[in-house]
């Protein structure tokens, strides 16, 4: 239920009903909003960030240590403006600015490229030359030479292969500026109402875009120049379109995720679930072909020899990754995908048959218990991420800021009853006015 009420001035201040004033502080003016977690519970949060700094400067070393050293302090003040304060600006001004930008800009300025930007770049540089940023087998000398990523994640890497130099060129440069606008997008496409005539919803929109990009889901990755945060912002958004009922959109957002990076094609199952139960399966089969088709023309696009090079793709976007090439990356985790692949050629075998078996029975449990709403969707997908992490054999534990980040998408946009109610409830999903 909503209702209108004009100020004294020609702005109009929505209030909607359905939400139940939470016992927390929340934001000035927000007290038609304040279904969304207060200044109390986000104070913890970035003292569980502030802890995780804490942890990673002790134990590595290199750019990671860099980092965790500059967002150790930015979570530290963060957490006291938060507890202590009146104001949401500063904490999170200054969280952005001293876990994200200062040290990615200490490690754009200072510090080598990372192996990824390394990666990104050689891709760009490559896709230029000969129309594909895959080096053939026959240059495949080391697990350094492999490119993982799908063309499009090249765009990231063009401004410096077209030439623009110095900390402008560089990847992470582009990665945080999208980000940080698919946040602000997702937000603001699952807002309550629309931002033009809410201020609330403005003022929402923007703390929460800042709390997402400030935490180590996105701050950590995106100072090193790792390339899951666009691509998590992409599940984000597609999650909001979903959930607004545009799927041609959401489709078109989940391809441009699939053409960056192989990980975003488990969301595809999950979101045509979703639109099969929620409306029909005609919708369902719309959303797939959309996803597919879409993905298909941007890997073009991006890289227009791609089908004459299917062996080196096949290398590097499919065998390298799941550990089938001979030479692996050296990265190492405790998880048990990665023990069993330590065991020989009949561990790794065993770990890819435990992933594939696990990867069915979620399959089945997806289609036994479908998700019927976009947040739901959300803890679904988290789920079965986690699950083919724990069993992928080059898996490590970076990749698990995909089901983190999910889950905090979901506390975030629906993380107390008030709010939750509204987004799960059918009868109740409103249309934009």
């Amino acid at each position: 239920m909503r209702r209108w009420q004009a100020g004294r001035t020609s702005t109009v201040v929505c209030v909607d009903t359905v939400f139940v004033p939470s016992t927390e502080e929340a934001p000035p003016g927000e007290s038609a909003h304040a279904g969304w977690p207060g200044r109390r519970t986000i104070a913890k949060w970035f003292g569980c960030f502030t802890v995780y700094a804490g942890l990673i400067a002790a134990f590595s070393g290199h750019a990671d240590r860099t980092w965790s050293v500059w967002a150790f302090g930015g979570y530290a003040l963060a957490t006291l403006l938060l507890r202590y304060g009146r104001t949401w600006i500063v904490p999170l001004v200054t969280s952005v600015g001293i876990s994200l930008l200062a040290p990615m800009i200490w490690l754009v300025t200072q510090q080598p490229p990372t192996a990824e930007v390394i990666v990104i770049g050689r891709g760009a540089r490559h896709l230029l030359a000969y129309g594909t940023p895959y080096l053939p087998p026959s240059q495949l000398i080391d697990w350094k030479s492999y490119n993982p990523y799908m063309p499009v994640m090249e765009l990231f890497g063009l401004p410096r292969a077209a030439g623009l130099n110095g900390a402008l060129g560089d990847p992470r440069i582009w990665t945080t500026l999208v980000t940080a606008a698919l946040l602000a997008a997702t937000f603001a496409i699952a807002s309550p109402h629309r931002l033009r005539d809410c201020p609330g919803c403005r003022r929402r929109t923007a703390t929460l875009a800042a709390i997402a990009l400030a935490s180590p889901v996105f701050a950590y990755p995106l100072a090193l120049g790792i390339t899951d945060p666009p691509i998590i912002g992409l599940l984000f958004l597609t999650l909001a379109l979903a959930y607004r009922g545009r799927w041609v959109p959401a489709g078109i957002a989940l391809a441009v995720a699939c053409a960056m990076k192989s990980t975003a094609w488990a969301a595809l199952p999950v979101l045509a679930d979703l639109a099969w139960v929620r409306y029909t399966p005609r919708v369902a089969v719309r959303i797939t072909v959309t996803a597919v088709a879409a993905t298909g023309l941007l890997s073009l696009a991006a890289a227009p020899t791609l089908v004459a090079s299917t062996d080196s793709f096949l290398q590097n976007t499919v065998y390298f990754p799941f550990g089938l090439t001979v030479h692996k990356t050296p990265a190492e985790s405790p998880l048990p995908g990665h023990i069993l692949s330590t065991l020989g050629p009949g561990g790794h075998l065993a770990a890819m048959t435990l992933m594939a078996v696990a990867a069915a029975a979620f399959t089945g449990w997806v289609l036994l218990r479908p998700p019927r709403t976009a947040i739901a969707a959300g803890m679904v997908l988290a789920a079965g991420y986690a699950i083919v992490f724990i069993l992928d054999p080059s898996s490590r534990f970076g990749y698990f800021v995909y089901p983190v980040g999910l889950l905090g998408w979901v506390t975030l946009t629906a993380g107390t009853p008030a709010l939750r109610s509204l987004f799960l409830s059918h009868q109740q999903q409103e249309q934009r006015t």
